[in-house]
């Protein structure tokens, strides 16, 4: 029996026993410190490689130099400080899976994936969402831009993963005339030479069919949702001791490279993002300025002004007191914590009069875990319920396949906030609420 692709499509989709999987990726960061060396060279590898020009040669021994600082910083400087981003990320992946259930059941399963931590490595996952039978994968970064330093690794993990997948199933596979699909245009199975043409098992195509949400960072709903945040908080923390005119606000965005092998590195869509959020609050709060979060490495042009100028320049126009806001993270991590604490340390040494405030990022706040569950739902029910395409190849026949069909593209206004004083408490945002049920619905590293 030979299949025509068209026969094939249809009937792969036709069934009820389509299961999408959603892979929620994220950094992940090192719980074990002696786990820092391999968390660094696998970084190095995916990251620095795509903007420094550093040999391979040295990523071992490079690492091995990064761990020491990492150990004196963390253990030494932090009091055996032990990151809280892989429990929030977990939290996200629960809250996520709990809204996307109450709409389709069974038939969606949320994984998450860590880029550089054991034993939640892409591949590793993907090989567990194979062994489950889920035949569509939903590829989901959690990360707020689009760029080769966040969804681009991500999608070369993820690639690589399928890579290896197909080729461990064509090695396993066992070909039968009952189960093969048909290269040729030919209905009667045969090419003009009258030879009958190459097949391949229909086993092998997994997944059946993948979507991809590369980012957030011009969701009108997340924007609202970080400008409330703000306001709520100088509202109950500020605005009794502080001027409006008086409250500087640092909206942090991840840093970016300027320059990144032709790579996109962020820039733009960062820009976008801080500009969003800037229009909201500019009328009220006029002390407001984008504060990059670089790293320090040597021979890199990094965005400016970087977090700690930001907060210096505020200063110097007449705040008395200081906001730090990050929204280009969704998840805790230790940049958000004991980098921007690092840098409020730093400006208070000069300015002790002046008030400081450390917001958090959204993390599991149940506002936000709504929106990025309706961000998902458009792209699940492209995989589940894919539109008939009829194309016209001209003097050809008609030919009519299945294709995954999203009413309207990412972006373009569609629908898709741990207030702590410089501290680790781990608090929720706004409790005012603006989920995406409020807003035109997504139609989304």
């Amino acid at each position: 029996m030979v299949v025509t692709a068209s026969e094939h499509q249809n009937h792969n989709h036709a069934g009820s026993g389509d299961r999408v999987a959603i892979l929620l990726m994220g950094y992940g960061e090192v719980e074990s410190y002696e786990d820092f060396a391999n968390y660094n060279e696998q970084a190095l590898q995916l990251l620095t490689a795509k903007f420094a020009p550093v040999p391979t040669w040295i990523y071992p021994p490079l690492a091995k130099i990064l761990a020491l600082f990492d150990l004196h910083e963390w253990s030494h400087q932090h009091g055996n400080f032990i990151s809280p981003h892989n429990q929030i990320f977990e939290n996200q992946r629960a809250g996520i899976e709990t809204h996307l259930q109450e709409k389709w059941g069974d038939r969606v399963k949320v994984f998450k994936a860590f880029n550089f931590c054991a034993p939640f490595l892409p591949d590793q996952v993907l090989k567990e969402i194979h062994r489950e039978g889920f035949n569509h994968v939903l590829i989901y970064p959690l990360l707020v831009v689009d760029s080769i330093f966040t969804s681009g690794i991500a999608l070369e993990q993820v690639n690589n993963a399928l890579g290896a997948i197909a080729r461990e199933r064509w090695e396993n596979s066992e070909m039968s005339e009952g189960d093969t699909v048909s290269n040729s245009d030919d209905v009667d199975g045969e090419n003009s030479d009258g030879v009958a043409p190459p097949t391949k098992p229909l086993a092998l195509q997994w997944p059946q069919g993948t979507r991809y949400i590369p980012s957030f960072y011009n969701e009108p709903d997340y924007i609202q949702f970080l400008a409330d945040y703000v306001e709520q908080t100088i509202q109950n923390d500020l605005a009794v001791a502080h001027l409006p005119s008086q409250i500087g606000i640092v909206l942090m965005n991840h840093g970016c490279p300027h320059k990144a092998k032709g790579f996109t590195s962020g820039i733009t869509e960062s820009e976008a993002l801080y500009e969003a959020v800037r229009v909201k609050l500019i009328n009220r709060f006029p002390l407001i300025s984008v504060g990059w979060l670089n790293h320090d490495t040597p021979l890199i042009e990094w965005t400016q002004p970087h977090a700690e100028l930001a907060a210096k320049n505020l200063i110097d126009l007449g705040a008395t007191a200081i906001v730090m806001m990050p929204i280009g993270f969704v998840t805790e991590n230790h940049e958000t914590l004991l980098d921007v604490e690092h840098i409020i340390e730093s400006v208070r040494k000069k300015h002790p009069a002046i008030t400081y405030r450390q917001l958090p990022c959204p993390n599991d706040h149940p506002t936000f875990l709504e929106m990025a569950a309706n961000w998902a739902n458009p792209h699940i029910d492209a995989l589940l319920n894919p539109q008939p395409a009829v194309f016209n190849l001209g003097d050809h026949e008609t030919y009519q396949t299945t294709v995954v069909y999203t009413p309207h593209s990412h972006g373009n206004g569609q629908g898709h906030s741990h207030g702590h004083d410089h501290s680790h408490g781990h608090a929720h945002g706004p409790k005012h609420h603006h989920g995406s049920h409020e807003h035109h619905h997504h139609g989304h590293p």
